[in-house]
């Protein structure tokens, strides 16, 4: 037994370990999961594909239509802190002696045709009594406001001077996340600076910054100045106006904001032709349909939006629309996101008809409402500086 065990042992372990090492290479010959990981790779090649060495031809041609703005405006400080003491205001009232002061800001904008259109942000212009407007060329001037649209943070100015260079209009819903991005404006007053960057996402929105959000994110640094400015591509060509940045510090972190430019060519042209811009407008007051208010409904899985305010005599109360409907789709359109389903009646002609889907104790109910006129936002009220 011990002499047929010597002889037939050694081919027996070598069977062994001839069989462990082939189901370790190849273990789904017996069933196993195979450990192989599955890499593409990339294809041997000589040629390089590189892009432009330099973007000087698409800076030449976009900067002399970007221009520095300052803007100053007078405000009331008190003379004193003494007399903002509630003791001294007991006896004397609030007509306490002020003093004026001129205070300076500055921003950037955009030459959008030869007759003098300018465009920046709200945010520059706003509550000042004068803008002095710097061309490229070193030419001066006063600029007036047309008009003005706190809801995208846009400004439409005039200035009358002759032979304006006027901007290359892109096309905004042709770009692409990865794109080259050129931001051009007045960052911290320095002057005229060009930063570089590539396109990190479109559509942005729900970031709390305007009521009408639809952002080109990117990283080409944005600083304050920036705001009013031009984001171009790799030719010089206007998509979007710089307006926003997220920072922890103030400065730029790679995450900056424009407004595209053909969001703002239409809030433009609204402005020039009407002084204002028309929306359309529903008059409801809407609020997300979390899980809990789905399941009550018996809406689990669906999109929808749920009423929670009605404007009294607005085009929702005459369509008929009542407290706690849940608005399911807007003439076909999903309504899964009050934002978005804002935008989208805000972009129908006023008059025009819209067509409402509501959940209403359980039962579907199609509702026909006559888009009205967005009213304009109520003026926020005017705040004086404390002293610095």
């Amino acid at each position: 037994m011990l002499k047929a065990l010597r002889f037939s042992g050694w081919p027996l372990l070598a069977g062994v370990l001839i069989a462990l090492l082939i189901i370790q290479r190849y273990p789904q010959w017996v069933g196993l999961p195979s450990l192989d990981v599955n890499l593409q790779q990339a294809p041997q090649t000589t040629i390089m594909q590189q892009g432009p060495v330099s973007y000087a031809d698409a800076v030449t041609t976009a900067a002399p239509s970007v221009v520095n703005l300052y803007t100053t405006k007078v405000i009331n400080k008190p003379n004193h802190p003494l007399f903002e003491d509630p003791q001294f205001r007991r006896f004397f009232g609030d007509n306490s002696p002020k003093q004026k002061r001129m205070e300076s800001s500055l921003g950037s904008g955009v030459i959008m045709s030869p007759e003098g259109y300018l465009l920046t942000n709200n945010h520059v212009t706003s509550g000042a009594d004068q803008i002095v407007v710097a061309l490229k060329d070193g030419r001066e001037t006063l600029a007036r406001v047309i008009g003005s649209d706190p809801e995208t943070d846009l400004a439409v100015l005039k200035i009358d001077l002759k032979h304006l260079p006027s901007i290359t209009v892109g096309r905004s819903d042709n770009i692409r996340i990865g794109d080259v991005a050129l931001a051009i404006g007045n960052p911290f007053g320095v002057g005229q600076t060009v930063t570089m960057g590539i396109i990190s996402a479109t559509g942005r929105n729900q970031l709390g910054l305007n009521n009408y959000e639809d952002f080109i994110q990117t990283d080409a640094a944005i600083n304050p100045g920036n705001s009013g400015g031009a984001l171009v591509d790799a030719n010089g060509n206007l998509t979007g106006i710089n307006t926003a940045i997220f920072s922890k510090s103030g400065g730029s972190q790679g995450i900056g904001f424009a407004i595209p430019v053909k969001l703002a060519m239409d809030v433009m042209k609204s402005i020039i032709e009407h002084g204002q811009v028309i929306r359309g407008w529903l008059g409801i007051e809407v609020q997300p349909l979390t899980q809990e208010l789905a399941e009550s409904f018996g809406l689990s899985g669906r999109p929808g939006i749920v009423v929670a305010g009605i404007f009294r005599d607005g085009p929702a109360q005459k369509a008929g629309l009542q407290l706690g409907d849940v608005i399911l789709a807007i003439d076909g359109e999903p309504a899964g996101d009050g934002r978005r389903s804002m935008n989208q009646v805000a972009r129908i002609k006023p008059t025009d008809k819209v067509t409402i889907e509501v959940m209403r104790n359980g039962k579907e109910l199609k509702l026909t409402a006559e888009v009205g006129l967005r009213p304009p936002p109520a003026p926020a009220p005017a705040k004086e500086k404390e002293p610095e």
